[in-house]
């Protein structure tokens, strides 16, 4: 009988689970307008920064930024360049260090990998990407993009923002640097630069095409329409608005000639693809506040041989291509943690906030729920490890956790977070013999713990919601001890997009003691809305 109300339990809330991906699918954020037969900007309303991409047939293929995250270099495919899913990643960790660990203190946060690069040449996929944290040169290849496995090869030095490039001849290229780009030849192997390679400036003070009042030139993308040379930068006019700026040359080693490609809105940094059907796009991205750095596409004309972007110099709302389906599945999912023999542990929306500790989380020791169990002492939220995290997205969004407290210890701290540097949290901390619901807010450095309310029974739902409207960016709160009745608890967090996280804001599933290991919780689902319902609603 156990089982069978355990059942019921699960098929409950798995048809919630469904009406919930129903509705995110047909009404996501205002790019999705069902009365709409053409897309609309931006094209993903979530953190995706960074893209690159490139079309291998009829498939399009993008690599974008997640930094400290594992696994890392996420992979994203398209039919139509507007609905994208998360199909692979370059690595499950970049590399094993203290930084990336979390360990000793340190951390890998705004750091790790990178923006990236992705290339098809001669049968072989490569995606490559740079790292502040240890000051190297990642080269990752396959032959199947979608499964693996990855060959990686690494060295030293770190090309910031580069772009790799296998011209005609067989040579092969990078491109790199931040206002005076460079431009380096790679053995054949890819193992490291060739000493007798070319090595050389070949633009100096990149930005100056916008302007006297340059500041920071870099997002180099490389590439070759007709025989010459189109290489895409970002520079921000001090000032004024992220700009592109578009060099072309007959030559790799140059001359190039400049110009500005778009200022409009902030829309900047990316490069070109094309479609089958010959059309050209730009993809770029957008600052957005709290929610990320979001894509957009622009539609390209060339007049002379240059790349002209948008419409009559504007970014453009609509586009002529397929609608967008939403969000689910394929950038931010709800997650039942059930599985079938033969699926993946975790689905491909999650991450790691920094490398896991892979001995202490499992989703098959109590089957259909996450287990996250403390394997050490940590002083605070951002130094735990084992934090799950996926984007959160707009215009508004919420997602909601039952987690099973049973088994804490005192001092141990369990819930839902939205990540950031001024994260918020709610969660359920052990003091004494005691539980206690609480929120913690660090808008205001260091974080402060707003509110507490007693616990009196050992199964508790969470939620956390944001709105991300014109850039309002606040975020509130709530428990519930029965799923359906929602209680407010602390205060609104007013969320801020930080240059220490460089990254938007991420639901998190998280659990750490301070006192005394040991303990853990179990997370029975995690479950993304595209709406706010607020207070007992």
């Amino acid at each position: 009988m156990k089982k069978l109300n355990c059942d019921i339990k699960r098929l409950i809330g798995y048809c919630g689970y469904l009406i919930e991906v129903i509705s995110l699918m047909s009404t996501l954020s205002g790019q999705v307008d069902t009365g709409s037969s053409s897309a609309r900007n931006p094209i993903i309303w979530a953190d995706v920064p960074d893209m690159a991409m490139i079309r291998v047939g009829d498939t399009y293929y993008m690599s974008s930024t997640t930094m400290h995250l594992s696994p890392g270099v996420p992979i994203m495919r398209s039919k139509d360049l507007v609905n994208w899913e998360i199909i692979n990643y370059a690595y499950d960790i970049l590399d094993d260090v203290d930084e990336l660990n979390l360990n000793k203190g340190k951390s890998a946060y705004g750091n790790g990998s990178w923006a990236s690069s992705i290339r098809y040449h001669n049968g072989t996929f490569y995606v490559t990407t740079f790292s502040l944290t240890t000051g190297k040169t990642y080269i990752y290849s396959t032959k199947d993009i979608e499964r693996g496995p990855w060959k990686v090869t690494s060295f030293k030095p770190m090309l910031h923002d580069h772009t790799l490039f296998f011209d005609d001849d067989g040579r092969v290229y990078m491109i790199y640097g931040a206002g005076n780009l460079r431009l380096v030849e790679l053995k054949e192997d890819l193992t490291g630069l060739k000493p007798d390679g070319i090595n050389q400036v070949i633009i100096t003070n990149a930005g100056a095409v916008a302007g006297r009042n340059i500041g920071l030139t870099e997002g180099s993308q490389l590439f070759k329409v007709n025989g010459k040379y189109y290489l895409f930068n970002i520079t921000w006019p001090r000032g004024g608005m992220r700009t592109v700026i578009i060099h072309r040359a007959d030559k790799i080693t140059g001359p190039y000639e400049g110009r500005v490609g778009l200022q409009d809105k902030g829309v900047a940094q990316g490069g070109l693809i094309d479609t089958p059907q010959g059309k050209w796009y730009a993809y770029l991205f957008r600052d957005y506040g709290a929610v990320g750095r979001i894509p957009y596409l622009v539609p390209v004309n060339w007049v002379d041989d240059m790349p002209v972007l948008g419409v009559d110099g504007k970014v453009p709302d609509t586009l002529n291509l397929p609608p967008s389906r939403g969000l689910i599945p394929g950038i931010v999912a709800s997650d039942e943690f059930e599985r079938r023999e033969g699926e993946r542990p975790l689905p491909l929306v999650w991450q790691w906030n920094h490398n896991p500790d892979n001995r202490y989380w499992s989703i098959t020791t109590r089957p259909g729920y996450l287990r996250l169990t403390a394997g050490r002492v940590d002083p605070d939220f951002l130094s735990a490890r084992n934090t799950l995290t996926q984007r959160t997205f707009g215009p508004e969004c919420s997602g909601i956790t039952a987690v099973d407290v049973s088994n804490i210890k005192d001092g141990d701290f369990a819930g839902l977070a939205l990540l950031q540097k001024r994260y918020g949290l709610v969660g359920i901390k052990r003091d004494g013999n005691t539980n206690f619901v609480v929120m913690v807010s660090a808008e205001n450095n260091p974080p402060v713990e707003m509110e507490r309310v007693e616990l009196r029974q050992n199964i508790i739902y969470l939620k956390a919601e944001c709105d991300f409207k014109n850039r309002a960016d606040i975020a509130r709160f709530y428990y519930s001890i029965d799923g359906k009745i929602w209680n407010p608890i602390g205060k609104e967090l007013k969320m801020s997009y930080t240059l220490p996280h460089f990254m938007g804001y991420r639901f998190g599933l998280f659990y750490y003691a301070t006192k005394t290991p040991g303990g853990f919780a179990d997370f029975d689902f995690f479950r993304i809305s595209d709406k706010i319902s607020g207070i007992n609603k």
